[in-house]
């Protein structure tokens, strides 16, 4: 199989189930990835705990308890902090409701499942707080990037200009078609018309631009923000996609841990 090119900072690896998207620049802070559609993962976190545990191995974590933590996502910007005493006492099924998870225990991984929203991955360099997001366009509009930050900053101590992120495969500006009601959800965002172009498809969203906008808006440094520029969409045969599959649709999983001291 040939691979889409990603732009920027981003490198194809090899792993178990086949391929990984990685970000070099996010690589020296914290291990991660971003999964492809040759690793099974339902929309469910309470199934198949096998893939979750192939996962958890890419990750350097034990796999033999639960040490990935999974979100029951709801399209918002709710706050989960991870730990890992708190994932070995707690079944999947009783994750909170939350489309952020944070964390700076490296012996828990923290995750966020998508088929064309927008997976986010932060790291701190300083402290070595992580954090994975979830955003499709109303967790974009909810502002969960910057909320993100915002909980590293005020629960770690992070400063956001020691934060680097990577922006993974979702759906592109090239294939969001959206409705004529949608810049008005986004009316909170001061830079959001430059988000939407007409086209003679119709309206599109640009959720890449959305999101390097507020993560630079949150005080990240510009050149910090690290966009794959991988459509879900358009890449078939190497990612899953709800618009264009729509059920019968898997999940991207994108997974991040804070690196071991020492």
């Amino acid at each position: 199989m040939i691979l889409p090119k990603p732009t920027g900072e981003f490198e194809w690896t090899q792993e178990s189930w086949g391929s990984a998207l990685r970000c070099t620049a996010l690589a020296t802070t914290a291990r991660h990835l971003f999964s492809t559609r040759q690793l099974t993962i339902p929309g469910s976190p309470t199934e198949d705990t096998a893939s979750w545990s192939v996962l958890a191995r890419a990750l350097d974590l034990d796999s033999s308890r639960n040490a990935l933590v999974c979100l029951r996502q709801v399209h918002r910007a709710g706050v989960f902090e991870a730990a890992a005493e708190i994932a070995a006492r707690s079944p999947v099924a009783e994750w909170p409701e939350a489309d952020i998870a944070i964390s700076r225990d490296a012996a828990v991984g923290v995750t966020v499942r998508a088929a064309d929203c927008v997976p986010v991955l932060l790291a701190d360099r300083v402290t070595g707080a992580v954090s994975a997001i979830h955003a499709g366009w109303r967790g974009t509009a909810a502002g969960a990037v910057g909320a993100a930050v915002e909980a590293m900053t005020t629960r770690f101590g992070t400063e956001p200009r020691n934060v680097v992120a990577a922006v993974g495969p979702s759906i592109g500006p090239c294939c969001y078609t959206v409705g004529e009601e949608l810049p008005g959800k986004f009316t909170s965002h001061r830079d959001a018309q430059r988000w939407f172009t007409r086209t003679r498809d119709g309206l599109r969203l640009d959720l890449w631009r959305a999101t390097r906008d507020q993560l630079e808006r949150a005080g990240v440094s510009a050149g910090n923000v690290h966009v794959s520029g991988l459509c879900t969409f358009d890449h078939p045969g190497i990612f899953h996609s709800y618009r264009r599959d729509g059920h019968k649709a898997g999940r991207l999983v994108a997974a991040i841990r804070a690196n071991p001291k020492g």
